[in-house]
């Protein structure tokens, strides 16, 4: 968190103290969708939207490689791949800030040692709980795990609803988008490749 960010906002009995101008912001885009910010049902909203955009975003204030950093080195001689999948996630467009959801699976090929697979989810969420498009948060879960894990290979595959499509625009739902990032073993070698995205289901 910048240190502007922090003098911004205090926490009192657990909530985040929403500044005057921001509430006043989404007055603003209130009144400009047409609507009247001060009748009952809305009086409270610029508050309530503020404090939800902060926990949207709260992965601008963690470090996803932080839960990289345990690591597990008796593993009994397993060297088989490592996937947690159908991870399920919600980011937000930086087009359009319109809900991404989807689900993500999360592979690599240890070189001596292991994470805890929790781990592999909490890296996924630091990044997704930012504003985000969905090519750049597969690379940057699978760069994440490739330079701190450093194993043989890494692989991410992210599907996702994007209601920048679904909602607004071409409105057409049911749409899904599918990116993949491969790395060391899995992009290099084919058998590798085949039986990776065939245990994600790809």
């Amino acid at each position: 968190m910048s240190e502007h960010a922090a003098d911004e906002q205090s926490i009192v009995d657990g909530k985040i103290q929403v500044p005057e101008d921001v509430q006043e912001a989404i007055r603003t885009l209130i009144r400009w969708s047409g609507d009247d910010p001060a009748r009952e049902g809305l009086v409270d909203t610029p508050r309530r939207v503020a404090r939800a955009w902060k926990e949207y975003c709260q992965g601008y204030s963690d470090d996803p490689s932080i839960h990289l950093s345990k690591v597990f080195e008796e593993v009994g001689g397993y060297d088989e791949v490592v996937l947690l999948k159908d991870i399920p996630f919600q980011s937000h467009c930086e087009h359009h800030m319109a809900p991404i959801i989807g689900k993500a699976a999360i592979a690599y090929l240890p070189r001596n040692h292991v994470v805890g697979i929790s781990k592999l989810a909490r890296v996924l969420h630091g990044y997704a709980r930012r504003l985000q498009i969905q090519e750049r948060l597969t690379a940057e879960v699978a760069q994440c795990i490739w330079d701190h894990l450093r194993p043989h290979g890494v692989a991410v595959v992210i599907e996702a609803s994007h209601a920048c499509m679904t909602a607004r625009g071409v409105r057409t739902p049911g749409v899904g988008m599918v990116t993949s990032r491969l790395m060391g073993c899995f992009l290099d070698d084919q058998r590798s490749r085949k039986e990776v995205l065939s245990l994600m289901g790809y």
